[in-house]
């Protein structure tokens, strides 16, 4: 890697949104959506869209990364999405395919260990052979976490966890006084993340959509009307920009805060 290389492109980055880099967040996570509006005010098949999204997928690991962002959560196909007509549903799942086998040898180079969350058991067995492939063969790279959100809802997510704790407690291995938050935190999938600091959601709604539902309790939440194939470097840099404005409280007061400075 070329370590000044990067520094320059981070500080051209910082200077020209405003960017400070010592105050990045530790976990960005983004509902990507807008695809299929976005294809469909062009008179394009929705397909169309997804595909030119896997541009911007490509586009945001690469500079999130470059960042030194140390994780990077993307919410690709919902629990809900199983809903949607048959043609598009396997139309996604080929696009998943191809991203994953093409993008395999850049996630090696760049050090990016890739991670899933959700119900993956629900895929159809080639993706989510290829899916596991990958895993396996970055589980070792030490730099970025990306995660990619997979058959994922929120509300199964918890659900799994609490079952898992309730065996446990039938076993005899925990006790009711052992559940705790940061217990609960440890059954979920994100377990190996830093919780969310920054959520972002393309395409105009302001909704979380069965999203992290549990993680996202003190994120700073961004919206944009920016549909998800337009979402680029100069539009995550705003949305960047626009999280370290704001004074992250836990539930004190600003002057505890900064009192502590």
């Amino acid at each position: 890697m070329d370590t000044n290389g990067e520094y320059m492109r981070l500080a051209e980055l910082a200077e020209k949104y405003g960017i400070d880099p010592l105050h990045l967040p530790a976990h960005i996570a983004i509902i990507m959506d807008g695809n299929g509006r976005w294809a469909q005010a062009r008179k394009r098949p929705r397909l169309f869209g997804h595909k030119a999204g896997a541009d911007s997928v490509e586009e945001i690991v690469s500079i999130c990364c470059q960042l030194g962002i140390p994780a990077l959560t993307l919410y690709a196909f919902s629990s809900e999405n199983w809903k949607r007509p048959k043609a598009e549903v396997s139309g996604l799942m080929s696009i998943l395919q191809k991203y994953l086998r093409a993008e395999l040898p850049k996630m090696q180079k760049n050090n990016i260990r890739l991670h899933c969350i959700g119900d993956i058991e629900r895929l159809p067995s080639a993706v989510r052979d290829t899916l596991l492939q990958v895993m396996g063969e970055t589980a070792k790279n030490t730099g970025m976490i990306l995660s990619l959100a997979l058959s994922y809802g929120g509300r199964d997510e918890i659900c799994r966890a609490i079952k898992k704790i309730s065996a446990e407690c039938v076993a005899g291995d925990l006790e009711e006084t052992d559940i705790t938050p940061d217990l609960l935190s440890d059954y979920l999938d994100t377990a190996i993340l830093p919780e969310p600091d920054l959520l972002i959601r393309t395409g105009g709604e302001s909704r979380l959509s069965n999203f992290l539902l549990w993680q996202l309790s003190y994120a700073e939440l961004y919206f944009t009307d920016i549909m998800w194939p337009e979402f680029r470097t100069e539009q995550l840099a705003t949305a960047i920009a626009s999280f370290q404005e704001r004074e992250r409280r836990f539930g004190k007061i600003g002057a505890q805060l900064n009192k502590n400075k």
